[in-house]
């Protein structure tokens, strides 16, 4: 480790601000570079880069100044991007409208009984597949961590989110809601 990077770490730990700003400048590129090679979407790499930076801040102090910093910092990058990609693996394919319509009240109006028929549907369905397909596609967790919060097996908790997803579609065409 060169004595220069050294001195900007111990200044980094006496909670000196331009430090910081100094380390982040001198390794944002790499890590950015590191980050979009692993993600490929410009705004992920950025993201996962922040949270990066993000975690050295908080852990400075675990670093072994024995030992290089670049490998270090690049193995949290590395971390940072292999949790990101866990989760995007574990969500659902997101549409994106190429054209909006212009007056979109009556679209509005139709997602708030729809959003309705929704709620009373789900209130029907059975407790725990409720709970695994509320945590996956309102609270946005992943598989992993609804079976880690539920103390489930991985496999449950996807079977519960699709049961979950057929008894409520089931539920929604029998009320005349959704249509085959």
């Amino acid at each position: 480790m060169s004595s220069e990077v050294g001195s900007l770490i111990s200044q980094c730990l006496k909670g000196q601000q331009p430090a910081f700003v100094e380390l982040f400048s001198r390794y944002r590129g790499m890590v950015y570079g590191l980050c979009l090679r692993m993600l490929r979407h410009r705004e992920d790499a950025e993201d996962a880069t922040q949270e990066t930076f993000l975690r050295v801040a908080k852990n400075l102090h675990r670093w072994d100044n024995s030992k290089r910093f670049e490998p270090w910092l690049l193995t949290i990058a590395g971390n940072r991007c292999r949790t990101r990609l866990a989760r995007l693996a574990n969500k659902p394919n997101s549409v994106t409208l190429e054209h909006c319509p212009e007056d979109s009240s009556h679209l509005d109006a139709s997602a708030a009984l729809l959003s309705e028929e929704v709620r009373q549907a789900l209130e029907t369905v059975r407790t725990e597949f409720r709970d695994a397909f509320t945590m996956f596609y309102e609270r946005e967790l992943s598989y992993a961590e609804i079976a880690e919060e539920l103390n489930v097996p991985l496999g449950t908790v996807k079977t519960w989110v699709h049961r979950a997803r057929r008894d409520l579609i089931r539920i929604l065409q029998e009320r005349g809601a959704l249509y085959a």
